[in-house]
C-alpha cells in the first residue's frame, strides 16, 4: 500500500470513529484495516491511536498526523481538479488562527465575503490572543499584529493599523485634558492591556517621553477596555481597529496626537517556509491584502 492510501485509510478510521465502522465504509474486513493501521504506526515509529475494546483516542502525534493528512489529501484533490479544469472553483479546508478582537470585528466579515465567492472553501478558525505554534498545531496560516521575530515563517503584509491614545469626553472633563505626556502623571488613570509594558512611550521629533500611570483596570481584551473607556473609567492606548467607531461617534477623543508618530504596525498573514502553500490559501492571502489595503477603513 502506498503512503497516500495509508493516509486515506487513517483518515477514514478517525472520521468513522472505529476500525469496524471504517472497514464497513471501505467494504473490507476489519482485520485488513487494523493491519494497515498497525503497519502505518510501525513505519512511522509512533502510536497514532490509543485503542480499547470500546473507544479509540488520537494521540498527540495522531492528531498532528491526521491534520496533515487532511491537508495533503485536500491539496492533491485541488491539483487534480486544476488539471481537469483550469478554471475550477477553489475548494477544501483552510485552518486559520487570528487575534480575538481583530478576528471578530474585521477578519470575520472578510472571510464571509471570500466564502461567498468560493462556497466550497471550509474555514476552521481559532479566534484567540495566544501565540500559537503554526506547524505543531496544524494551521495553514495565522494573522499576527506585531513585530515578527520568528525567521522560520514567511510573512505577507495584509494591512496596517495605528495605536491611538484616547479618552471619553466625560473622563477628560473630570480629570483634565492633557497637553503633554507629563500631564498624564497628574491624577490620570489608565486601562491596561495585560502583558504590555507598564510604561507608555511617546515621541516628538528626536525626543522620547516615558510615563507610568496607575491602572484602573487590567485585562487581555481590547473590546472590554474600549467599553470601559467609553464609560469614563480611564485613558486607553489601543489599536484604531478597536476604537475607531467610538471615535467617529464622539464617544472617545484622541489626545496627544503630536506625541505618537511612531505608532504604526502591520498585520501579517504568516505561514511556515517548509509548507506547500495551496492555491486556496494563496488566493485567500491575496484577497485579504486587497480587502483591507494599506489604508483600511478603520483609520482615524
Amino acid at each position: 500500500m502506498n503512503q497516500y492510501e495509508e493516509m486515506q485509510t487513517f483518515v477514514r478510521i478517525v472520521d468513522a470513529g472505529s476500525i469496524t465502522k471504517a472497514a464497513e465504509q471501505m467494504n473490507t474486513v476489519k482485520s485488513a484495516v487494523s493491519r494497515r493501521l498497525t503497519d502505518l504506526e510501525k513505519r512511522l515509529g509512533v502510536s497514532l491511536i490509543t485503542r480499547t475494546t470500546r473507544t479509540q483516542t488520537l494521540t498527540i502525534s495522531g492528531k498532528s498526523y491526521y491534520e496533515q493528512c487532511l491537508r495533503l489529501i485536500d491539496d492533491l484533490a485541488e491539483v487534480e481538479s486544476q488539471i481537469r479544469n483550469e478554471h475550477c472553483a477553489l475548494k477544501g479546508k483552510i485552518k486559520i488562527a487570528a487575534p480575538l478582537s481583530f478576528g471578530l470585528k474585521h477578519l470575520g466579515s472578510a472571510l464571509r465575503k471570500f466564502n461567498e465567492i468560493n462556497p466550497e472553501i471550509q474555514f476552521d478558525i481559532d479566534f484567540n490572543d495566544r501565540k500559537i505554534d503554526i506547524v505543531e498545531e496544524g494551521f495553514d496560516l495565522a494573522i499576527r499584529i506585531s513585530k515578527l521575530e520568528d525567521s522560520t515563517l514567511i510573512a505577507r503584509k495584509i494591512t496596517t493599523f495605528s495605536s491611538v491614545l484616547c479618552a471619553s469626553p466625560g473622563y477628560l472633563k473630570k480629570y483634565g485634558h492633557p497637553k503633554t505626556p507629563k500631564d498624564l502623571e497628574k491624577g490620570h488613570v489608565k486601562l491596561h492591556y495585560k502583558g504590555q509594558s507598564e510604561l507608555w512611550s511617546f515621541y516628538k521629533g528626536d525626543k522620547a517621553f516615558s510615563v507610568k500611570i496607575p491602572k484602573a483596570i487590567a485585562t487581555n481584551n481590547g473590546d472590554f477596555l474600549c467599553d470601559a473607556a467609553i464609560d469614563d473609567l480611564g485613558l486607553l492606548y489601543t489599536p484604531d481597529f478597536i476604537c475607531y467607531k467610538a471615535i467617529r461617534l464622539g464617544q472617545l477623543e484622541v489626545i496627544l496626537k503630536d506625541y505618537t508618530p511612531q505608532n504604526q504596525l502591520n498585520a501579517y498573514a504568516i505561514y511556515p517556509q517548509t509548507r506547500h502553500l495551496s492555491q486556496r490559501v494563496r488566493s485567500l492571502v491575496d484577497y485579504l491584502a486587497q480587502y483591507f489595503g494599506d489604508r483600511p477603513y478603520w483609520s482615524v
